[in-house]
């Protein structure tokens, strides 16, 4: 390390020093990686620290990745990081790299895996710091990645050392966070600082003035250099030495004095030729105005850009701009930007700083920003679309094409309340009749989203009323007929969806396509016609991949797994939904009965959804997580999932939830005995609909069947065998449609042969789980006949398909249901494991599978390749095995693989 701190900024920070020198050595000793968060005003000593850090670390053979962020960059997807990255001696990622990365910046979730796993490889052989100053300027994208990135490199040697004015709000699970806030110096901090720049023994008169700084030391500093360059003590004011810059502005030529204040609107960098743009100039002909800015000590050159030498600095130069002059040089800095053919997100910036009402350009090009950025950064497209809108007269024409540009920008978002206001604001100015339909057709998504669809419907039904354009007819029937699918006449719905997709075919119109064969796919899932609903929703994903998701769920319901395997492996590495993939790929292993598995693509859905802060569907996560827990007899577990269900069924009504809901009620209650509010509960799930109209529920209606007939409620349970039938009947070549059929059948008439005919049709089936359900009931059923001989058979199959799902509990209810029944011991079957919470008994076996890969060297995507998962599975894996073995880094958990296999623990792959 560098001698002692002397220079500005350093003096009174030993302890903030020590701090990172631990991180810096902790990182590079294997500990794991961490995050360093150094906070305070301007001026405080943040990017000082922040230098000694980086110093630091390349001492210790870092890769260093030391990146800025700027006021007006927030519109440039990933510039804040992208400025470390690129330009490292070696530099963190090659430009092949970032270049594969920006062809995809569209993909908010792939980029920050993709760049994730270019990190982590580069870790592999030698510790990586990223660094980034002022990370409050952070572009939006970055700030993603920020925000991301740590938790996900949880195990790699990564430091990530990032100053700021507050605190950046990184959320999600990560190492430990080192916050360092940078107070005040102290008096004496201040005097050794007096020393260092003055030398000898300090006036008092220099004392008095230090105590107008604050103990900032950059304002400090100012001070002494004033003092030091113009010996004045008595005579100057201390407003005129504080900062240092207004003496300095006050003895420069008018030209170079001008030249400064462009440079302060265009930002702490900028380019001599946006600043001769701007001022009118050949960049030819500024040389002598930079050249005395630079001997001034106000800008400095990096060989690309000018820099001012403090952002103080170019706010102080800044502050001496009028707000109208500020104003019109920001808007005619986006003039002469776009004129040269600069970017949109070069000149919006300088437009949300000086655009005023009626600005037609300004109105164009936050349009044109709001689409470039609305697939990547939703909310910052929202806001620009929003801002558009805000500009525009009140009763301009414009105003309805703005208008409905800011509602598709807001229902992307999330913001379905906000746009749904807007919407309304602009019908009340009665717009003409194909006006009128165009904003109620793209209302329609923002209700969707709302579950509004009895006001869906009405709408609709208007706007075709009024509507001329035969595309947007067609997407209206379109939306129509979803809405329609959440009704009773599913019939009638049909025939909305078969006119809708004739309607857009005739129109050869995508969208309303792509929307008619959605509902219709909706309509035929919830009437339980799979055949159909994979008809349309094969031809939904050949029109739209994104769609991929739904034509595997649909497969799903018709028992084909082996084609959902072949269909997910397709999603390639850049999958458009990768929530919903998750989502799909924890059904699936749910229907396999890979229990473990299932939760742990349940967590990382719940995970890339909150990334993403789009949680739509955390209800029905944590319904099927809960449904787990208990499967492993964790009712604990499963209180937690429904406390959150609770809670965001409170915060966010959504009548679609509320059968799932209550059937997880139902299933806890029963489990703590009961029986009667269990009962209730699965009548209230069929408030709105019969139980099987809700596909999450079709795997458990001989669950609900049980609770039906211990709550004494026979009515009930025979109405759920008969919905049932009537599903089987529906889908005659589905094995589990038929086979819980018979099951359900059997239990409400207490009908051993029928039970041996449900198991015989799920012998044939995939789903292990209902298979065994079926079998322990048999096996009871032929106990309470006492023929235990008939019944062992079906008792040890129950046990032995429970066991190796993971179903715990269930597994130990049938090891003992012959002493239930006939009070004699049953026969041991095999002997259960206790789950653990902590150690290595506690991993489960896919857990394992990763923990062994990865201490074998293997990186996050390579493990992911092996295991034929995604990397986010392997990261949520790697999470969980880091949580229960307590380790932080890979070299820890390298140590504890090699200690177990040599133990003689590797039998249980």
């Amino acid at each position: 390390m560098a001698a002692g701190p002397s220079r500005p900024g350093l003096r009174g920070r030993e302890t903030e020093l020590k701090r990172l020198r631990a991180l810096v050595e902790a990182v590079r000793d294997g500990e794991g990686g961490a995050i360093g968060l150094l906070l305070g005003e301007p001026g405080i000593g943040k990017t000082a620290l922040l230098q000694e850090a980086v110093s630091l670390a390349r001492a210790h053979g870092f890769v260093v990745s030391h990146g800025h962020a700027e006021e007006l960059h927030e519109l440039a997807p990933l510039a804040s990081l992208a400025s470390g990255l690129l330009h490292g001696d070696p530099p963190l990622l090659s430009t092949t790299d970032f270049a594969d990365l920006a062809g995809h910046h569209d993909q908010r979730i792939w980029l920050v895996e993709r760049l994730a796993q270019l990190i982590e490889e580069r870790s592999a052989d030698t510790p990586v710091l990223i660094a980034v100053d002022d990370v409050q300027w952070a572009d939006p994208l970055s700030r993603f990645a920020l925000s991301v990135l740590p938790a996900r490199l949880l195990s790699s040697p990564v430091l990530w050392l990032l100053t700021g004015r507050e605190d950046p709000e990184l959320y999600g699970q990560g190492p430990a966070t080192t916050t360092l806030p940078l107070r005040p110096l102290s008096g004496t901090a201040l005097a050794e600082l007096a020393r260092d720049v003055l030398g000898g023994d300090v006036p008092a008169r220099v004392e008095e003035l230090l105590d107008g700084a604050g103990g900032n030391p950059f304002l400090a500093a100012e001070i002494l250099s004033g003092v030091a360059a113009t010996g004045a003590v008595g005579t100057e004011p201390p407003e005129r030495l504080v900062l240092g810059v207004r003496g300095r502005l006050a003895d420069l030529r008018p030209d170079t004095l001008h030249f400064l204040r462009i440079g302060s609107v265009l930002g702490r960098a900028f380019s001599l030729a946006d600043a001769a743009a701007l001022s009118g100039r050949p960049a030819s002909g500024l040389s002598a105005e930079v050249d005395e800015a630079i001997a001034a000590a106000l800008l400095h050159d990096d060989g690309e850009r000018l820099l001012f030498r403090h952002d103080l600095v170019r706010q102080a130069v800044y502050a001496d701009l009028a707000p109208s002059v500020r104003r019109a040089l920001h808007r005619e800095a986006a003039s002469r930007l776009v004129a040269a053919g600069r970017s949109s997100a070069d000149a919006v910036p300088h437009l949300l700083k000086s655009a005023e009402p009626g600005d037609l350009e300004a109105i164009g090009l936050l349009g044109t920003a709001s689409e470039d950025v609305s697939t990547v950064l939703p909310d910052l497209a929202a806001d620009l679309a929003v801002r558009a809108l805000e500009l525009v007269p009140p009763r301009a024409p414009l105003a309805y094409e703005v208008g409905e540009r800011a509602i598709v920008a807001l229902t992307r978002a999330g913001r379905y309340t906000r746009a749904r206001a807007t919407g309304d604001a602009l019908l009340a100015r009665q717009p003409p009749l194909d006006v009128f339909a165009r904003l109620q057709c793209v209302l329609g998504d923002t209700l969707w989203h709302l579950d509004d669809v009895h006001e869906l419907t009405r709408r609709t039904t208007t706007a075709l009323a009024a509507v001329t354009d035969p595309a947007i007819r067609a997407r209206l029937t379109a939306r129509q007929a979803l809405a329609r699918s959440r009704g009773s006449d599913l019939d009638a719905a049909r025939e909305t969806g078969e006119r809708a997709l004739a309607e857009a075919e005739l129109a050869g119109d995508r969208e309303a396509r792509v929307l008619a064969l959605w509902g219709l796919g909706e309509i035929a899932l919830n009437a339980g016609d799979c055949a159909a609903a994979l008809a349309h929703h094969t031809a939904l994903s050949v029109f739209d991949p994104a769609f991929l998701t739904e034509e595997a769920v649909a497969l799903i319901h018709m028992d084909d797994f082996d084609a959902v395997r072949r269909l997910l492996r397709t999603a390639g590495d850049v999958p458009p939904r990768p929530a919903m993939l998750s989502w799909t790929q924890g059904t699936l292993n749910m229907g396999l009965g890979r229990l473990d598995d299932a939760d742990a693509d349940l967590v990382t859905a719940e995970r890339l959804e909150a990334d993403l802060q789009v949680p739509g569907n955390l209800v029905n996560i944590r319904v099927n997580r809960g449904l787990l827990a208990l499967l492993r007899g964790d009712r604990e577990a499963a209180r937690e999932h429904l406390d959150v269900i609770r809670a965001t069924v409170a915060d966010r009504p959504n009548t679609g939830n509320h059968a799932a809901h209550r059937f997880l009620e139902a299933v806890v209650a029963d489990a703590d005995g009961d029986h009667p509010a269990a009962a209730e509960h699965v009548r209230s799930a069929q408030r709105d609909h019969p139980f099987l109209r809700w596909r999450l529920l079709r795997p458990h209606v001989v669950q609900a069947v049980h609770i039906a007939l211990r709550g004494g409620d026979r009515k009930l349970a025979e109405d759920l065998a008969a919905q049932a039938a009537a599903h089987a009947t529906r889908n005659p070549t589905v094995p589990t449609a038929r086979g819980t059929a018979a099951h359900a059948s059997a239990l409400v008439h207490a009908d051993p042969a029928l039970l041996e005919r449900a198991v015989d049709i799920l012998l044939g089936g995939p789903r292990p789980l209902a298979l065994a359900a079926a079998s322990a009931d048999l096996g009871r059923a032929l106990l309470a006949s006492g023929d235990a001989t008939a019944a062992t058979p079906a008792l040890t199959r129950a046990h032995d398909l429970y066991t190796r799902a993971g179903a715990d509990a269930e597994a130990d209810r049938v090891r003992t249901a012959p002493e239930r029944t006939t009070g004699r011991p049953g026969r041991r079957t095999g002997r259960l494991r206790p789950r653990t919470e902590q150690g290595w008994d506690a991993l489960t076996a896919s857990e394992r599978k990763v923990a062994r890969l990865i201490a074998a060297g293997h990186t996050n995507r390579s493990a992911a390749e092996a295991l034929v998962v995604s990397p986010h599975t392997v990261n949520t894996h790697l999470a969980s095995i880091f949580r229960k073995l307590a380790v932080r880094s890979r070299v820890h958990l390298a140590r504890i693989v090699l200690a177990e296999d040599d133990a003689g623990s590797a039998d249980d792959d």
